[in-house]
């Protein structure tokens, strides 16, 4: 009785929670609870839910409950979603500009990246999203990534030549490895495993998670920590939404994300430093994995290498000079 007594007081309690809500938002995301974006997402909703004292109705659909990511931008035109946190390559279509992130070794380390994406490159950027018809509110964090090869360690940038490497769509990513002479092989993400089990490519660039997460490690004799390039997610909000908030609101958005935002970067660090762990782990017990973590100077040299593409990318319409050099100037 006393149990059916609380599921009642609980469905009540629910019921007026929804009436007092004035506004509810759907959060749309393609990955799990327990990663860094899934884990901020959530966390958005407690505190959005906390600063507007119920008044908006924070509801998270992970693990592409509601939209994929290719769906959920057109979803946020028509504001049948409120929410969502694509990769900047969903983008890529109207703001090609965020293919600034793929350059190779643009960013020291993530600090300097946080600091580019919190200056007036980063503003400027989602500015350009903004302009789209879409409010841009943070970027988040997947991490950096690193190499991987079953034909030969990834030492010195020679080392790829020859070398079938996938990638994703992405005319810089296409452009850093032949500046090494290798072979880019454009292919999805669900294909990759295979391909390198098989020998259909050689190598793949990832962060640690995608390469723990998915085994890379299993079907590859090299591993090289190089943090050369970088990916991440942009969180975007339907203007539509956005308009119908009173400016209190609104603030309490921003307030939210702010927090939500340093807490996704703080998860994102650890979840790489532990799943790197893992790889590592897992090369000195079997010995079938050799890990190479470059030196300064050795990462100098793949720099030397792969930055002589930026000015292919100088073009406004693609990346932009102003763009590059601005983030080079920030320390």
């Amino acid at each position: 009785m006393k149990k059916v007594i609380l599921a009642a007081g609980l469905v009540a309690a629910m019921s007026v929670s929804a009436v007092a809500a004035d506004y509810v938002l759907k959060f749309s995301h393609v990955v799990s609870e327990n990663t860094p974006k899934g884990q901020a997402a959530l966390f958005f909703e407690k505190r959005l839910e906390e600063l507007s004292k119920g008044k908006i109705d924070v509801q998270v659909y992970p693990n592409s409950q509601l939209y994929k990511d290719k769906a959920v931008l057109k979803a946020i035109k028509l504001n049948s979603v409120q929410m969502a946190c694509p990769s900047f390559s969903k983008f890529g279509k109207f703001v090609p500009q965020l293919a600034l992130f793929d350059l190779p070794f643009l960013f020291k380390d993530i600090d300097q990246l946080h600091k580019v994406q919190d200056s007036e490159v980063g503003q400027k950027l989602k500015d350009m999203v903004t302009a789209k018809g879409y409010v841009a509110l943070d970027f988040w964090d997947n991490a950096f990534k690193q190499f991987t090869s079953s034909k030969k360690a990834l030492i010195k940038p020679e080392d790829a030549k020859g070398q079938k490497f996938r990638i994703m769509s992405s005319k810089v990513l296409e452009a850093q490895f032949k500046a090494v002479g290798a072979n880019p092989q454009m292919m999805p993400f669900s294909e990759v495993y295979s391909a390198l089990q098989q020998g259909v490519i050689d190598g793949q660039e990832n962060t640690n998670s995608n390469i723990y997460t998915k085994k890379f490690y299993e079907v590859s004799k090299y591993m090289t920590v190089s943090n050369h390039g970088y990916l991440g997610y942009l969180v975007v909000m339907s203007k539509k939404f956005w308009d119908s908030l009173p400016k209190d609101l609104q603030a309490n958005v921003k307030q939210a994300m702010k927090e939500a935002t340093a807490k996704e970067r703080e998860l994102a660090v650890e979840l790489d430093k532990s799943q790197f762990a893992k790889i590592k782990e897992y090369a000195e017990k079997t010995k079938k994995l050799e890990i190479t973590v470059l030196t300064p100077e050795q990462r100098a040299e793949w720099k030397k290498v792969m930055s002589t593409i930026y000015p292919k990318f100088y073009d406004p319409k693609v990346i932009g000079k102003d763009l590059i050099d601005a983030a080079q100037k920030v320390k």
